[in-house]
């Protein structure tokens, strides 16, 4: 929340972030494979405000964890204290995400290309690179099986480029078609939500267009954070203003008082 009192640009994505989930557990797809950061912060705002609850899965192999503060990391040791159970990573991995019963993927990166596709490993080339990032983790897998993958990122000129500099997580590959050749069984990337709307893949091209604006984002604020030649729906619509419910249940969640 801002010193005025209102809504940060964060706020805003992470509750819609969070309603995305939300809306997806209502209609049975409620087992969410989470990644740290600003996913696991929209993911357990969800599991406080919606009826029913996502089911949330880390890839330490914790399932049904409910922390009572945000993990800081898949090693925390409060996913494991809360969680329904707690099983190896292989189990998690096998049995869970390949097998097919992983019904969202909630997912970060440093960028993020016009196929959806993810880099978390280098900004640069990969043998001289100008970052090492933190790595791959779990998020090559939950991309390839997980049945859709939601990503949450702050959305600027930097992280939303053209081609990612180092693809660790396949979104659409290259287009139409490089899923299925290269043998993965997830949806690919279904939902992009970011601090000034929600972007969605286009049904015949792949390509990431917007089809919702924050309240106060204009077109021309999106195309400038854009490094590619971002395209809006026809029937551009906007997100809900945050409700009181939403904003204080966040700010519960992030203080690690939320009941």
């Amino acid at each position: 929340m801002a010193s005025d009192g209102k809504p940060t640009a964060d706020d805003v994505m992470i509750v819609n972030a969070a309603r995305a989930l939300g809306d997806l557990a209502r209609v049975g797809r409620a087992t969410c494979f989470v990644g740290i950061g600003l996913p696991s912060t929209a993911a357990n705002l969800a599991r406080k405000l919606y009826d029913p609850a996502p089911v949330l899965i880390y890839e330490s192999g914790c399932i049904g964890s409910k922390p009572t503060r945000l993990p800081l990391s898949i090693g925390d040791g409060e996913l494991g204290d809360t969680a329904d159970a707690v099983v190896s990573v292989p189990e998690i991995f096998t049995y869970w995400l390949q097998a097919g019963r992983i019904d969202v993927g909630f997912l970060g990166g440093a960028q993020l290309d016009r196929l959806g596709n993810i880099n978390s490993t280098v900004i640069g080339s990969y043998h001289a690179p100008k970052t090492r990032l933190p790595g791959a983790g779990g998020a090559p897998e939950i991309a390839a099986a997980a049945g859709r993958v939601v990503v949450v990122m702050r959305q600027t000129r930097r992280a939303f480029v053209e081609r990612c500099d180092f693809r660790t997580s396949v979104g659409f590959g290259d287009g139409p078609g490089d899923r299925e050749t290269l043998g993965l069984t997830g949806g690919g990337t279904g939902l992009v939500i970011t601090d000034l709307g929600i972007l969605e893949p286009d049904p015949g091209t792949c390509e990431l267009v917007m089809t919702c604006l924050h309240p106060g984002v204009s077109r021309e604020q999106c195309l400038d954070n854009t490094g590619w030649a971002l395209r809006f729906a026809d029937d551009l619509g906007c997100t809900m203003q945050a409700t009181d419910e939403e904003l204080e249940m966040l700010h519960r969640v992030r203080s690690g008082v939320a009941s």
